[in-house]
């Protein structure tokens, strides 16, 4: 899936995080989402290496990165120590300024990112995601429905991790499942990688640390940032997927108006949650216009 990219194991102050480098250009770093791995972006990872120096990597807890404990408050698994873990894999590759993008989770993270390492970022690419600090205060029952994974991970160990670990591929192929397409989309050798790193426990706990973080140290920081009139000011790429969530229930445009204040470009493709895995061709078009256009 990555020919010409090279692997290696990036060491930060808090995780080891698999990191893949490859192509020629501005660097570019992508991240996955939930329960993914940098895998995700096999469909259009080769295209955009032709214009950037594209970093890809695991978050921590994720994929074949290492899992740190998570701590009493979670806080292992916050996305500000999620994205100092990324902010370092770019500083270790030579690159104190970068573009940015993340989808799901990873856009999570570099929203932390772009607040805390706000001069680092030269451009961000928030790929279906509402910041959660929206989210958890205006909770819907329609939200709440599609999102039952939130809630359910959020538990207490180890309730949410028994059940999912009893069997595994079925919780995977039933959360990526959101549309009546099922997993049909998916490439079925980068299915069998999510498959394959769901079924090791240890991923499965740092998974559910993710989202425990989420509805505690996460949102204590956003609520402090947001009341403190704190907001993104990295020059923006809002893109959702028309028939997801986040299309179907929620006005993303005025939404990040609220967390965002220079929102270059908002789009949609016509996919549901997992653009890049979809919708490819749209998703990669929409990317390789934002981050190569001149501002």
């Amino acid at each position: 899936m990555f020919e010409n990219f090279t692997k290696s194991i990036t060491k930060t102050r808090g995780a080891d995080i698999v990191t893949l480098k490859g192509g020629e250009g501005p660097p570019l770093l992508l991240m996955h989402g939930n329960p993914f791995t940098h895998v995700t972006w096999h469909k259009i990872a080769p295209r955009l290496a032709k214009h950037f120096t594209l970093v890809l990597t695991d978050l921590r807890g994720y994929g074949d990165s290492s899992k740190p404990p998570g701590g009493d408050d979670h806080s292992g698994y916050s996305f500000r120590s999620m994205a100092q873990d990324q902010v370092e894999v770019m500083q270790s590759l030579g690159f104190d300024k970068f573009y940015a993008a993340g989808h799901d989770r990873g856009a999570r993270v570099l929203h932390r990112m772009c607040l805390d390492h706000e001069d680092n970022v030269l451009r961000a690419g928030f790929i279906d995601m509402l910041p959660q600090h929206y989210l958890l205060n205006n909770v819907t029952r329609q939200w709440g429905v599609f999102s039952w994974h939130w809630f359910f991970m959020t538990q207490a160990f180890p309730t949410p991790e028994t059940m999912m670990g009893a069997d595994p591929e079925f919780f995977i192929r039933r959360k990526l499942s959101k549309t009546d397409q099922g997993v049909s989309f998916f490439d079925p050798a980068a299915l069998a990688e999510y498959i394959r790193c769901i079924k090791n426990p240890e991923v499965i706990h740092a998974m559910c640390e993710d989202y425990r973080a989420t509805f505690g140290v996460d949102l204590t920081m956003d609520t402090e940032d947001y009341e403190a009139g704190k907001r993104v000011t990295t020059p923006s790429l809002i893109l959702w997927g028309k028939k997801g969530g986040v299309g179907r229930n929620h006005d993303a445009a005025e939404v990040w108006s609220h967390y965002a204040t220079k929102i270059l470009q908002t789009a949609t493709v016509p996919s549901g949650h997992y653009l890049q895995e979809e919708c490819p061709d749209e998703t990669y078009e929409v990317l390789q216009e934002f981050f190569t256009r001149k501002i």
